[in-house]
């Protein structure tokens, strides 16, 4: 299995032929945190779905002598390539070379490099000073625990070099540093079938009221789903809104058609009403004309004009016995032609018949016959 390391130029110099030569830290004994798919992409050993595998990288394996001795005149790249590095390809690849001086630096093996390629000098000069290590090594799936006491889930065995990359971001632990200046912690090759070495510190945060513990990264992403979901929400309460407005205006559309229509319908009863009186009056005043020829009608109402006619006989009478003394009257009128035109004014009225044998009751006034 061929993987990556991090790692961070030391202290560069150039030389008087302009080359850049500089010591770099570019593996470390200790636990390595991955991924599942970065150990076990076919799921052999069923952690390919983990999010955490703690692969433990024991001193015997890291300062073995071949281990060691793979680190020594291995290529320097610019950027990792798409495929390992070797006598086929090397001239399109490298840019430079490491020693032979690998040396132990505490938890680390420090190597001799020089850069020779113009354009990747003027890469590092403008910032590009971090350092991937391709290698490749054997994964063992045996879980257990170091003698510092900490817990691994598989070993990292028979670790030998292939390249050492110069990236814009490598993913080497905080220890390595250009100078005062920290080391990024993560990044990615462009190998795809390469895995990378990071050390990783995991942190716990709160999702939905729930502790999980999960590395930068992950918070990351977790953060980027969060904002995804409160965007939805957000969406869907607008949308929400949006449909509740449309529905208030339409009821509120509705609500005023109905007062329309209500104005409406009451205005037709209202000129029904209007026009029936209007009648009414036009009959009562023509009675009255031929009842009392003097009688004044103009400005006055129906009930108003009867009592003119009738005179003091119903001055203090409820308005029930006006209608029946004003029927009465109307019915017993003795002139031929007060009747004649009473009679071409209301056409119920028929002197041979109905209102010559009519009854009145009106409100509590007693039995009214003809000729009473």
């Amino acid at each position: 299995m061929q993987l990556f390391d991090a790692v961070t130029l030391g202290e560069p110099r150039l030389t008087r032929d302009g080359y850049l030569v500089a010591d770099a830290k570019i593996a470390r004994t200790g636990i390595q945190l991955y991924t599942g798919k970065e150990v076990d992409p076919e799921n052999k050993a069923g952690f390919r779905d983990k999010a955490i595998v703690r692969v433990f990288r024991p001193e015997s394996e890291v300062f073995s002598s071949d281990a060691l001795a793979s680190f020594a005149h291995r290529p320097v790249t610019n950027d990792h390539p798409a495929e390992a590095v070797s006598a086929t390809n090397w001239k399109a690849h490298s840019v430079g070379m490491t020693g032979n001086e690998i040396a132990r630096d505490g938890d680390f093996i420090r190597v001799p490099m020089v850069v020779m390629d113009q354009a990747a000098i003027e890469d590092v000069k403008a910032g590009k000073r971090e350092l991937s290590c391709g290698y490749q090594s054997k994964i063992v799936f045996d879980a257990g625990t170091t003698p510092q006491g900490e817990a691994y889930d598989a070993i990292q065995t028979d670790i030998r070099g292939n390249h050492l990359a110069i990236v814009a971001r490598g993913r080497a632990g905080s220890e390595c540093r250009i100078g005062d200046q920290g080391a990024p912690e993560t990044g990615s090759p462009k190998a795809p079938s390469h895995h990378g070495d990071r050390r990783m510190t995991l942190k716990t945060i709160i999702v939905d009221g729930l502790p999980v513990e999960t590395t930068d990264a992950g918070e990351a992403a977790i953060n980027k789903l969060k904002g995804l979901l409160d965007q939805s929400a957000k969406a869907l309460e607008t949308a929400n809104a949006n449909h509740a407005k449309a529905i208030a205006d339409k009821d509120a559309e509705l609500a005023k058609k109905d007062v329309e229509l209500e104005e409406t319908r009451k205005k037709v009863v209202e000129d029904a009403a209007l026009d029936a009186l209007v009648a009414d009056r036009a009959a009562v005043v023509t009675k009255a004309k031929a009842l009392d020829p003097k009688v004044v009608t103009d400005g006055k109402s129906i009930a108003e004009i009867k009592r003119a006619v009738l005179g003091d006989a119903v001055k203090d009478k409820s308005e029930a016995y006006v209608d029946a003394a004003w029927d009465l009257k109307v019915v017993n009128a003795k002139d031929d032609t007060v009747r004649h035109a009473i009679q071409s004014q209301d056409h119920s009225i028929n002197a041979n018949d109905a209102w010559s044998d009519a009854v009145f009751d009106r409100a509590g006034v007693d039995l009214i016959k003809k000729g009473a």
